[in-house]
């Protein structure tokens, strides 16, 4: 009997599935109709892509790609210093927008020296300009207690708090952010104001196998350690509300958002999987097409650098049997028992073509009953309004 874990015979995309999106291998079609940069400005970017489209650019894996960013994003961070004693407002903005410049350079996998000291140039200004917020935020690097084989042994966090907590015995909700696969620790200002605004502390973390994450990226069992390290740290912070604990997973932070309100189900009040990846994202037969559709790049090159394969063929060949939550047994184990769960909450577009939708769906036959909000006629992660 087929079920949602089987591989789908027409995938809810559609005929997109089969289709090639014409943004692909073109950089002046991303610039007209893709690109938006929260952070960011206009006017910082058009013309490092009028550039890169006039030189014929259009690969952005290429350590050429990024030196075009470089001189706004140090123009851009030296005006934020001459403002920083004089005027608050404008150096925290173009802070910001510096931070954004160095982001989209590094995009869309730090995969070389100029690309990684992008990032690291992209921390620096980040932190400066946060530094100056009214409510700052600190990184804040814990040990891997529970570190194993590979892993290294510490994990650097970005931690905000709402104004008094920890005073006069208050404790707050605390959001654990699991970021994406070219989402990282600095690119979450909105967030981590939304949660303020909403009374939660907020603890971003790199996922395995991207940017600073210690966890071994090429053992499935090295997020558990990572999630038992960070979560112990959480429940001994006098500051925190440890009956009141959620996590929320972006686009590949989705998977490990799910794995964690399993794994970690006693710990958690709560998870959120937004635009999440479980089982059929890393099947031959999706990633053979998903490189055609709404992803900027292609995504296989990230995700072969992320799970630590050799090349795309045996990202092909392995990855679904090494890391899918089913073949993992994260879901329903050995014997056959379901395993338990957190509140769990799937958030999705139906056409999303980076994360299949079924993925999401697929849950629903395992374990505590999901809460979930697809969205028709949308792709990856939904609607804005749903982040």
């Amino acid at each position: 009997m087929a079920t949602l874990a089987s591989e789908p015979q027409t995938w809810m995309m559609g005929e997109d599935f089969d289709k090639r999106y014409d943004h692909f291998g073109s950089m002046k079609i991303l610039w007209e109709k893709k690109w938006n940069f929260h952070d960011g400005a206009y006017e910082d970017f058009a013309p490092i892509f009028e550039k890169l489209i006039a030189d014929d650019i259009n690969d952005a894996y290429s350590d050429i790609y990024t030196t075009y960013f470089l001189p706004t994003a140090s123009a851009l961070t030296d005006k934020a210093l001459s403002a920083a004693s004089s005027n608050r407002p404008l150096a925290i903005s173009l802070f910001k927008r510096a931070a954004c410049v160095y982001r989209i350079s590094r995009f869309p996998y730090i995969g070389s020296d100029i690309k990684r000291q992008a990032y690291e140039d992209q921390k620096n200004v980040y932190m400066r300009g946060a530094a100056l917020w009214d409510i700052p935020l600190k990184e804040v690097v814990i040990p891997h207690t529970h570190a194993a084989g590979e892993d290294g042994k510490e994990i650097p966090l970005y931690v905000r708090m709402p104004r008094g907590a920890g005073k006069e015995g208050k404790k707050v909700p605390v959001l654990l952010l699991m970021t994406g696969l070219d989402g990282h620790r600095p690119d979450n200002s909105e967030r981590s104001d939304e949660f303020l605004a909403r009374g939660w502390a907020s603890v971003i973390v790199d996922i395995v196998g991207v940017a600073d994450c210690p966890a071994a990226r090429s053992d499935p069992t090295s997020p558990d350690r990572l999630w038992s390290s960070v979560l112990d740290w959480i429940t001994s912070q006098p500051e925190f509300d440890t009956s009141k604990i959620c996590t929320w997973g972006l686009s590949a932070g989705g998977y490990y958002a799910i794995r964690a309100a399993h794994t970690h189900h006693n710990v958690l009040a709560g998870a959120v999987a937004q635009g999440a990846g479980t089982h059929h994202y890393l099947g031959r037969t999706w990633l053979e097409k998903v490189d055609n559709h709404e992803y900027p790049f292609s995504v296989r090159q990230a995700l072969v650098k992320k799970y630590g394969f050799k090349d795309e063929e045996e990202l092909m060949g392995k990855a679904q049997d090494k890391f899918s939550l089913i073949s993992t047994g994260v879901l329903r184990g050995e014997d056959g028992k379901d395993k338990q769960s957190c509140r769990l909450l799937l958030v999705n577009g139906v056409k999303d073509g980076l994360m299949p939708v079924e993925d999401s769906m697929l849950l629903m036959e395992y374990g505590r009953a999901k809460e979930a909000r697809f969205y028709s006629g949308l792709m990856h992660m939904g609607p804005l309004g749903a982040m």
